[in-house]
């Protein structure tokens, strides 16, 4: 494109936790996403409509539309954290403290009316989501087949159609894993366009796959403005997510100190400010800077950060810094063929599959593609929930939680419940109610018998 512009992705993800255990980990994971993420973002969406890409995985909406799901979603934000502060005021004796606790609480039930006010989340994000992405988000380039590839593809096109109409080929990558031989699959299943992280192979701009899809890099250096240990979210007057009071509440600053909410909004519109000086330094000449994040970022681990996202929204637009989406910044363009011989790459650490196949993930990835090629040989037998139990565990949140160790035991006990489940509903191939709402849109299971 002639003139510099800013891609601004939001990945809306989170693995398959509702029914799985509640604390410290399982289902409140989402209930608190719920709460701080998705509500005041759909707040700003739909207050600056068309201007940001959003995914929404299939797996994330399956949980959102599940039987009794925001029900008991409601429930922890009307009884359990209200209780909970009560709990830590009871025995808080510092002023600025207490007027945290009450804020953080007050927040709580801000969020419950806003959740009964909009009752279906999945409906409520459908006028903004426009790219899907894997059924469960699977690291593609480690399936051991392309009957998976395909299956994890294609069922989350369906998925995605099925709720939201119309797709025009937008695909999130899971973990951003990109091997070329994915592009013809990809291209067969309908995507004209992905996400890379190609940060150390010195390739900034979309190039386009002899197989077809629009390859668009992002821009690690802008990310990790926003997304890094020394990124935004780590200025000393925002909430700290790491100090904790025994209940688990946030009430310091990074700093120290009792939070200050007006000292952290502050902050937060002067970081705006220097992403968008930075960002429009980067296109002076033309060009798209695209800076892709998880969407849980926004509020669930920067609380201030969907204030932050609205702040670089006014800023760029009184520095006359186009934002815009992928798909218009992308629509027409002429884009040279990708070099050959491209690695393999994510946006991990480093930009390879270390993180879900090296030594700290404990060798999910093989159990995986064990798993796959177990269930290939049942053949037609298999069954739905088989296959579904297979998605489960092909899901790339288990390794990297495991290789981060932030979640304790909770990923490995549930990638080898999801093993065990495989087997037996192979063996008896009776139904399991456990997996509830996952991949309901099963849209390519005859991939995996052909």
């Amino acid at each position: 494109m002639s003139r510099g512009a800013l891609s601004i992705v939001l990945h809306t993800h989170m693995p398959y936790v509702e029914g799985f255990g509640t604390w410290p980990f399982g289902e409140e994971w989402l209930w608190e996403a719920v709460a701080t993420s998705y509500l005041p973002l759909l707040d700003l969406l739909d207050a600056r409509p068309g201007r940001l890409t959003v995914s929404l995985t299939p797996v994330l909406a399956d949980q959102l539309e599940a039987t009794d799901a925001m029900e008991r979603c409601l429930a922890f934000l009307r009884d359990v954290r209200p209780a909970s502060h009560a709990l830590d005021l009871q025995t808080e004796t510092d002023p600025g403290v207490r007027a945290q606790l009450e804020r953080s609480r007050d927040a709580y039930a801000v969020a419950a009316d806003a959740l009964e006010r909009r009752a279906d989340l999945v409906a409520a994000f459908a006028p903004h989501v426009g790219w899907t992405s894997s059924a469960t988000h699977a690291v593609l380039p480690l399936l051991a087949t392309d009957a998976a590839v395909d299956l994890q593809v294609r069922t989350g096109i369906t998925a995605h159609e099925t709720r939201f109409g119309a797709w025009d080929g937008g695909f999130w990558l899971p973990e951003c894993a990109h091997a070329p031989w994915l592009d013809e699959r990809l291209a067969a299943a309908g995507v004209h366009a992905v996400c890379v992280d190609w940060t150390d192979l010195g390739l900034r701009d979309p190039v386009r796959s002899p197989a077809g899809p629009l390859l668009v890099p992002i821009d690690r250096e802008i990310v990790e403005l926003v997304w890094s240990d020394g990124g935004y979210p780590s200025q000393g007057p925002y909430l700290d997510t790491h100090r904790l009071t025994e209940r688990r509440h946030r009430a310091w600053s990074i700093a120290g100190d009792p939070y200050d909410p007006g000292a952290a909004a502050a902050q937060a519109r002067a970081d705006a400010q220097d992403f968008v000086g930075r960002v429009g330094e980067r296109v002076r000449g033309g060009g798209l800077c695209v800076c892709a994040i998880d969407t849980e970022l926004l509020g669930h681990w920067w609380p201030e950060g969907v204030v932050w996202l609205a702040a670089v929204l006014d800023a760029a637009e009184a520095a006359g810094l186009p934002v815009v989406g992928i798909d218009t910044a992308t629509a027409g363009m002429d884009a040279p063929l990708a070099p050959r011989d491209l690695p393999v790459t994510t946006w991990g650490t480093p930009r390879d599959l270390t993180t879900w196949s090296g030594p700290g993930a404990a060798g999910l990835a093989w159990r995986q593609r064990a798993a796959e090629l177990r269930l290939l040989r049942a053949g037609a037998a298999a069954g739905d929930r088989a296959v579904r139990e297979l998605l489960a565990l092909q899901a790339s949140d288990w390794a990297f939680l495991i290789s981060r160790g932030t979640a304790g035991p909770y990923p490995q006990e549930r990638f080898d419940g999801h093993v065990a489940a495989l087997e037996a509903a192979l063996t008896d191939g009776a139904p399991d109610p456990s997996l509830r709402n996952l991949a309901p849109h099963l849209g390519y299971t005859s991939a995996l018998f052909q």
